[in-house]
């Protein structure tokens, strides 16, 4: 397991169609996810040597996919790849796969030639017991082309994350262009406000998170839009991501929260270490 931003060594990596040594130059320079950001992707976690959730994740990279003018990923090239990957690395904690639309010109345009596809593994993550995280100035576009798309345009993020750290957290937020309560750079949030559980609607422009759904099919969830300024009268909050589960949240920038976990957070972060120990794919 590996600490949250430091680097992380590859396990085992297959690109269109081989296994190839970790840290071989593999991917053409010319691939458009690394000259603009063009392409699509998904990280699980791996839970007793399977991907979790693999089939809720595959779904999503097809929307995404499609969402970006990409061709249909081959979904049964992906689990080959993935079945591959995984015996060349046994302790892998997470896999990743990326979903590009091939190589391309220096600019926006794309090519014509075929997409390149990446799967790889590497360690698992290790998350603070209780997190602080960090509200940023800059607003998420409700209304922009790629929301509801989990893509490798990822630099929003970046720089997000890297200012909440500088501040002691482990994860930034965002609100969106109407002020309301957004998303983290790789998390859904929720909180319990009057004994109510309560987490931004997709309208907002939050991701649909594979485990924001899956919380949301073991807890009665209410969807609305959520002014930021009630993290200050919130009983409970956490993060969900595929990486870290259920995660609670102590802090939102000076505001400190009652319990972390609190009792709805830890039965949810107990409902779901059940439903992980019942099944790789629910």
């Amino acid at each position: 397991m590996v600490e949250e931003g430091s680097s992380v060594a590859v396990g085992a990596c297959w690109v269109n169609g081989r296994l190839v040594e970790p840290g071989t130059a593999t991917v053409r320079a010319d691939d458009h996810a690394v000259v603009v950001g063009d392409g699509v992707f998904e990280t699980m976690r791996i839970v007793d040597g399977a991907a979790f959730a693999l089939s809720r994740h595959l779904r999503r990279l097809d929307r995404s996919a499609a969402g970006l003018g990409l061709e249909d990923p081959d979904e049964d090239l992906i689990r080959a790849a993935i079945h591959e990957v995984l015996a060349a690395d046994p302790s892998a904690g997470l896999l990743r796969i990326t979903w590009s639309s091939g190589a391309g010109p220096w600019g926006s345009g794309r090519g014509d030639g075929p997409g390149t596809l990446v799967v790889a593994s590497g360690p698992g993550n290790v998350w603070p017991a209780a997190e602080r995280v960090h509200l940023v100035p800059w607003a998420r576009n409700e209304h922009g082309p790629l929301v509801g798309l989990k893509t490798t345009s990822y630099a929003e993020n970046v720089l997000a994350l890297t200012t909440a750290k500088r501040v002691g957290c482990s994860e930034a937020l965002f609100a969106n262009t109407a002020g309301d309560l957004c998303e983290g750079t790789g998390t859904n949030v929720f909180l319990v406000v009057e004994n109510v559980l309560v987490t931004p609607p997709l309208s907002s422009g939050c991701l649909a998170g594979v485990t924001r759904e899956l919380v949301m099919e073991l807890a009665d969830v209410v969807e609305r839009d959520i002014d930021p300024a009630g993290f200050a009268t919130a009983d409970e909050a956490f993060l969900t991501s595929s990486t870290r589960d259920v995660s609670p949240i102590s802090a939102v920038d000076a505001v400190e929260l009652p319990a972390a976990p609190g009792p709805v957070t830890a039965g949810l972060m107990a409902a779901f270490a059940d439903l992980v120990s019942r099944t790789t794919d629910p």
